[in-house]
């Protein structure tokens, strides 16, 4: 992993709106094209209205015509691992697995495959 890409994953967690949880989370998602996208997490007094980091960055992939990812960078502010949670898992598997790296505040990292994460998400059936 590239310590560039960990370092504007910090950068943009420093963006996240996260007023409930005190948690904030930046993502950097990997396109097999090269190119990066950040998102951060945004949250709402309207829990279900809450954005996670994964989804703001997959939307932005999404929105300038990536389709296909090779990992996703994940810090958080806290000692927790930004793992993804249930809806970001099936989301992020509409576009292939790919390699996830969660680092929290203390520096501590877990890489694995989305596949591991979600072994029967749900998929288009063609």
């Amino acid at each position: 992993m590239n310590e560039k890409t960990i370092e504007k994953a910090i950068r943009v967690m420093k963006n996240a709106y996260n007023p409930y949880s005190h948690y904030a989370v930046g993502c950097v998602l990997i396109a097999d094209s090269g190119k990066e996208y950040v998102g951060c997490n945004v949250e709402n007094a309207s829990y279900g209205a809450t954005l996670c980091a994964e989804r703001v960055a997959l939307g932005n992939a999404i929105s300038q015509g990536e389709r296909k990812f090779e990992e996703i960078v994940l810090v958080s502010s806290g000692e927790s691992l930004p793992i993804p949670c249930g809806i970001c898992r099936q989301m992020l598997s509409e576009f292939g697995d790919m390699r996830v790296l969660a680092i929290n505040n203390l520096g501590d990292r877990q890489s694995c495959m989305l596949s591991e994460l979600l072994p029967m998400a749900f998929k288009l059936e063609k």
